[in-house]
């Protein structure tokens, strides 16, 4: 099943264009919505969720007309979003028995099957009857999937899940993640450019409210290659570069030198050296393009 946006536009009452006449087309498999924070991710992942209408503009979903029809999208979808709450002195078995009932499982059995498999796919099986509340943060976002999953959904929405986790729960969260995306529709909003690169086969960047860039991880820094260039420099001279080249990172390395990515159709000078493009470097380029011209 496809999801299709066209001409959506969202403003808020204090002036904010948070979607700006997007238009875009999601299919199966793992979709990467990348942009930095205020870029207007969550207000299009909320809309899409039908927790927000938007001004103007059409999604579809299959057959399902998403504005008109609320509650044919609800039934299909699973939703992870920024933040969730739990009860406090809930288990996560009896927690997701009772969401189940609400999701319409009324089928005893049937609702201790679900809850069963959806806590052996989220890995927290023998955790299951610790409160949620007690959990780590990893613990959380995976039992916020394990949530989404017992209406078996067709398009899965979840919005900065990787924020704030450490590097092993990152990890376990993102193989749980890429083992339920293999058959549905699956968009993952995020400003961490790894996530996208080790999980998603589609990707979009995100600013202002407007789509930048539509393509593969493997497409954008494909289209690169022979365009970045990277040199050594020591701290004190790094204005002086920014003067002269169009710079899109700069990192330190341990003696405290840096290392400078400039992104040039011809070698910059005689100390850059080429390298190989990363998904950073289309990231930054997408934003510094984006940037208004200062008159």
């Amino acid at each position: 099943m496809k999801l299709v946006i066209q001409n959506l536009t969202k403003t808020y009452k204090n002036g904010v264009k948070a979607i700006d006449n997007l238009s875009i087309e999601i299919g199966t498999g793992m979709f990467g919505l990348l942009g930095p924070n205020g870029a207007g991710k969550s207000s299009l992942m909320r809309t899409i969720a039908t927790l927000q209408s938007p001004d103007s503009g059409s999604i579809t979903f299959g057959d399902i007309n998403v504005l008109e029809d609320n509650m044919s999208l609800r039934k299909v979808l699973g939703y992870l979003p920024q933040s969730f709450g739990v009860y406090p002195k809930m288990s996560a078995e009896d927690l997701l028995d009772y969401f189940a009932t609400l999701k319409g499982i009324s089928n005893k059995t049937e609702r201790k099957a679900i809850v069963k498999e959806v806590l052996e796919i989220t890995n927290l099986y023998d955790v299951r009857r610790k409160h949620v509340a007690g959990y780590s943060g990893g613990m959380k976002q995976r039992f916020g999937i394990a949530q989404l999953l017992l209406n078996n959904p067709k398009l899965i929405i979840v919005d900065e899940p990787t924020a704030g986790l450490d590097p092993a729960e990152r990890h376990r969260f993102l193989n749980v993640l890429r083992e339920v995306g293999t058959n549905c529709t699956v968009i993952f909003s995020t400003h961490i450019v790894e996530d996208v690169k080790e999980l998603c086969n589609e990707m979009a960047i995100l600013n202002g409210g407007r789509i930048l860039k539509h393509t593969t991880p493997q497409e954008a820094t494909g289209v690169l290659k022979g365009t970045i260039w990277q040199k050594t420099i020591e701290r004190e001279d790094l204005e002086e570069n920014e003067k002269l080249y169009n710079i899109l990172s700069s990192n330190y390395n341990q003696d405290n030198t840096l290392n400078l990515r400039v992104h040039a159709s011809e070698k910059p000078s005689e100390d850059f050296v080429e390298v190989e493009p990363q998904l950073d470097d289309v990231y930054f380029i997408a934003l510094k393009q984006d940037e208004p011209e200062l008159v």
